[in-house]
């Protein structure tokens, strides 16, 4: 990858990473849970978009600095370790699923595949964080197990927001111009 290509990426990583943490800031409507407090967010549908554009290294970054930045700066900086990870998996899935694809931004059945299992991921991942968390308050393994998930009404509707959205989004930014292969020459 040339230079002017890698700061190409980079700086349109620092740019989502932002998006991701102003995304969350501004609009988030918070659930009641009995682990955990979840809420309802734009940051992983943006997350997703930036893998999808930025690729798996970039992507991922911006996913992690955007979503932990905004738990740190906002009262969830003991699990913000936990959305990073979180922010990881989604990248590796997203990345994995869209190259299965071929990275095929024309066909939208094709980008609801890749936004399927970017939302199947996220309920998964947050029921592991649920657990996790429950776990480090004290509970036993089976309690953390069933609290974390009568928890995922949140990540439910964030996840079929994914599905719903991104490929929308992506498609749109694709017809603008701002497509994977623009930022790869």
């Amino acid at each position: 990858m040339g230079k002017n290509t890698q700061l190409r990426k980079l700086v349109f990583a620092g740019l989502f990473a932002a998006i991701i943490f102003i995304g969350i800031s501004i609009l988030r409507i918070p659930l009641p849970a009995i682990v955990g407090r979840p809420f309802i967010h734009f940051g992983n549908i943006l997350t997703v978009i930036a893998v999808m554009q930025l690729g798996f290294g970039y992507g991922a970054t911006a996913g992690a600095i955007g979503l932990g930045l905004f738990d740190i700066l906002n009262g969830y900086a003991a699990t913000a370790w936990l959305t990073v990870l979180e922010a990881i998996i989604l990248a590796a899935t997203v990345s994995l699923f869209f190259r299965l694809v071929g990275y095929d931004e024309h066909h939208l059945a094709k980008l609801y595949l890749v936004s399927l299992a970017a939302g199947l991921i996220k309920i998964v991942t947050s029921w592991g964080n649920g657990v996790i968390v429950a776990l480090m308050a004290g509970t036993s393994l089976k309690v953390a197990m069933i609290g974390a998930f009568s928890s995922l009404l949140a990540a439910t509707i964030n996840s079929i927001a994914c599905f719903i959205l991104v490929p929308l989004i992506y498609k749109l930014l694709a017809q603008l111009g701002f497509s994977r292969t623009r930022f790869n020459n």
